[in-house]
């Protein structure tokens, strides 16, 4: 099988679908990869590291027989798939379904990175946990960079400085990495999930658990259920009794295909210490606080609140690296030994598939 890789066009998009280290993998696992002429330059990656990893330089990577993206393709890139390619990416397919359509129409057979199922045999496939481990750690050092104190407590010839208190609402992966990084900044930590099973994770890190009253069941997905509009009352009630004690809050409450639930309202944001930080993780579907517009960074009631959005681009050398090893993985699923062999009653195949030919996967 040959896989191409384009460059990304998406404004802001950095990160690119395989690095040298997979393509060597690739290459030396019975399959050829061509990629695009600085494909990798906005990750810090170069055309000759590609080409000693055995990857071909060409114009246009779509003639492959599978083609490896980030970002969904535009209209124009669409246009270039052809009956029975392979796609691989993220694809949207819950928020996107004129590009599913699209893809549809051209006969692709797509699988959406976001659609992965979560179970343990696909764990190297994870894409969704890996970019988020990414945006976890941003989120922390975000957080220490725009709030005006320290993170650690210093002791100094002219006194002791107290720590900075950090609250993150949320322990999915993007929750625990944050809660990691910002702990080993120095920062006193607190962690909520309405999942009380992840209480030990948060613990474990190090962190106090806020306990708010609230709790959810897990999905089947590892998601926490959606809780309802009485349960959000009481939620946004405790929490903005809470809020006033954290000098920084990172919020990481999200569901792919769903508008990000509503945690912190504007009246709990006019109740934290003047230059007191917000960094939504969520922006990209709403955000967690009611004052985020996603994609600024902007100061309401003295707060300052990050709403950015593709925060793993925005460290795309280690993003890259991290999903370049998830393609890897599902392209040696999908092509053993480089022989495509499409097995549709495979639990991992089916459900990351979502178009095949001219019909939309459910």
């Amino acid at each position: 099988m040959k896989v191409g890789v384009p460059r990304e066009t998406a404004s802001g998009e950095r990160r690119v679908a395989l690095v040298p280290e997979t393509v060597k993998r690739l290459t030396g696992g019975g399959f050829e990869v061509v990629i695009e002429a600085g494909a990798g330059e906005p990750a810090s990656l170069l055309d000759p590291d590609y080409e000693q990893a055995g990857a071909a330089l060409v114009d246009d990577p779509y003639s492959a027989d599978a083609v490896a993206k980030v970002q969904p393709p535009s209209a124009d890139e669409a246009g270039r798939l052809r009956d029975g390619q392979i796609l691989i990416g993220f694809l949207q397919p819950l928020a996107d379904r004129e590009g599913i359509e699209r893809l549809s129409e051209r006969g692709v057979i797509a699988f959406a990175m976001e659609s992965i199922p979560r179970i343990t045999r696909a764990q190297a496939m994870d894409a969704l946990s890996s970019q988020a481990t990414v945006s976890g750690y941003k989120a922390a050092v975000l957080a220490a960079d725009r709030l005006p104190k320290f993170f650690p407590m210093l002791m100094t010839a002219a006194g002791t400085v107290a720590p900075a208190k950090v609250l993150v609402l949320g322990a999915g992966v993007a929750g625990l990495q944050a809660i990691a990084t910002a702990r080993r900044l120095g920062a006193v930590v607190s962690g909520f999930d309405v999942r009380p099973i992840v209480r030990e994770q948060v613990e474990s890190l190090g962190a106090t658990f806020l306990d708010l009253g609230i709790t959810g069941e897990e999905t089947a997905g590892g998601y926490a259920r959606e809780l309802t509009e009485e349960e959000q009352q009481r939620q946004q009630q405790a929490l903005e009794a809470r809020l006033p004690d954290f000098d920084a809050v990172i919020t990481t409450a999200l569901v792919p295909g769903r508008p990000a639930p509503r945690l912190i309202p504007a009246s709990a944001v006019a109740a934290m210490s003047p230059g007191s930080v917000i960094v939504d993780l969520a922006a990209e579907a709403g955000g967690n606080c009611e004052l985020t517009q996603p994609g600024e960074a902007v100061v309401r009631e003295g707060v300052t609140i990050l709403g950015y959005t593709n925060l793993p681009s925005t460290m795309p050398y280690p993003a890259s690296q991290l999903y370049s090893r998830n393609v890897l993985a599902l392209l040696q699923h999908l092509a053993p030994d480089g022989k495509l062999n499409l097995d549709w009653d495979d639990e991992i195949t089916s459900s990351a598939c979502v178009t095949r030919k001219t019909e939309v996967a459910a």
